[in-house]
């Protein structure tokens, strides 16, 4: 009898697994997307941010290597910047504990920087700091 309920059980198992092998999972469309995206156009909210930061570096959603094209301010002021947010305006910046050099570097290029609400998506674990891009 043990021997029939383990095979049983065994038959059972292995049947459920080749179910969920062949038969396709169901899709569930979240209405709140459904609206956003047309056509042929898929986007995401890391689309969304880079379309909304036009160019610039976004202080609450981007990573420490955005600002190695401003010479001085990486890796060490990136990192304060980063890790200082998030920011509801650019010059709140300057509220950091930063040298005078770091003020004058933020300064030269304040026009660089634009600030959107944070994303979770964005801003979790310890992407912004290590988004792991290597040379």
């Amino acid at each position: 009898m043990k021997r029939l309920l383990s095979w049983l059980t065994g038959a059972l198992l292995m049947a459920g697994l080749l179910a969920g092998l062949i038969l396709p999972g169901s899709v569930h469309a979240d209405e709140d997307l459904v609206g956003k995206y047309s056509g042929n156009e898929i986007r995401n909210i890391a689309d969304d941010k880079i379309a909304a930061r036009e160019g610039k570096v976004d202080l609450n959603n981007s990573s420490v290597r955005r600002f190695q094209q401003f010479p001085g301010m990486y890796p060490t002021m990136a990192g304060k910047i980063v890790l200082g947010g998030p920011y509801n305006d650019v010059d709140e910046v300057l509220n950091l504990d930063l040298s005078e050099r770091q003020i004058e570097l933020f300064n030269k290029y304040k026009e660089n920087f634009t600030v959107t609400p944070p994303e979770i998506a964005l801003n979790e674990g310890d992407d912004r700091i290590n988004d792991g891009q290597y040379r």
